[in-house]
């Protein structure tokens, strides 16, 4: 809780008007068992006033070092020829009770502070494209956010995904 406090001062163009003391209460064990894991696999999750709502978000400047080289979900991952990953962004996802960041968020915290700049992050993806066995992930290159396609199967080193809690 306290490197949580130590972020939330140190950033606060995060957060609009709100305040610690406005955020501590919403601070359960079951809160903060989830973010342990954040920071635990590298997110550096911090508080986020977003549409109206307070979130804790993956902040980390790349993508968190502890959720890279995964698939986009388990479909995908199981219907892999060679080399499946161990597990996947959704399975996590769903294991720690965290959810995936989507296009309209990504670009949102994109504005708060370039992130992926080295790196990309899977992205929720609708079920359209996911029907058609791809999925969606973005990054930022060259001053600007950039959302991109692969196959939903694909997993690299660079990339990793961000999650959220809404408080």
């Amino acid at each position: 809780m306290e490197t949580l406090k130590q972020r939330f001062l140190k950033n606060m163009h995060r957060h609009g008007n709100v305040t610690w003391d406005m955020v501590v209460p919403k601070l359960n064990d079951d809160v903060l068992k989830k973010i342990e894991w954040m920071e635990d696999t590298g997110g550096e999750p911090d508080v986020v006033f977003y549409q109206d709502a307070l979130y804790i978000i993956d902040m980390s400047k790349e993508s968190p070092k502890g959720r890279r080289s995964v698939c986009y979900d388990k479909a995908s991952r199981v219907g892999r020829k060679k080399f499946p990953p161990e597990t996947s962004a959704l399975e996590l996802c769903a294991l720690h009770k965290v959810s995936l960041v989507d296009e309209p968020m990504y670009f949102y915290i994109q504005t708060l502070q370039p992130m992926d700049v080295k790196t990309s992050s899977w992205l929720l993806t609708e079920s359209s494209v996911r029907d058609e066995e791809g999925a969606i992930f973005g990054d930022h290159r060259f001053g600007r956010t950039f959302i991109y396609h692969n196959g939903a199967d694909s997993y690299y080193g660079a990339r990793g995904f961000r999650t959220y809690i809404k408080l």
